[in-house]
């Protein structure tokens, strides 16, 4: 037996649902702070430190993504 269940609700619609919590004050502020940061001139060592605080895993994740985005320039 197979049931497919369609649901059409909004993206918070569904975050309420599933009771997940609203960062949208914390993500609005963050986005300010970024739009301040390139306003001001932005490095790309404060990028790869930003990208190092955000990876999971720390280190490893980072490897991890350099490796994808080298490899998907890599077609034969």
């Amino acid at each position: 037996m197979k049931i497919n269940v369609e649901i059409d609700c909004t993206p918070e619609e569904a975050r309420r649902a599933m009771g997940l919590p609203d960062f949208t004050a914390v993500h609005d502020r963050y986005s300010e702070k970024l739009i301040e940061a390139m306003d001001k001139g932005i490095s790309p060592e404060m990028v790869e430190s930003m990208m190092r605080s955000w990876a999971p895993m720390g280190e490893a994740g980072m490897n991890f993504w350099r490796q994808m985005f080298d490899m998907s320039g890599k077609r034969d």
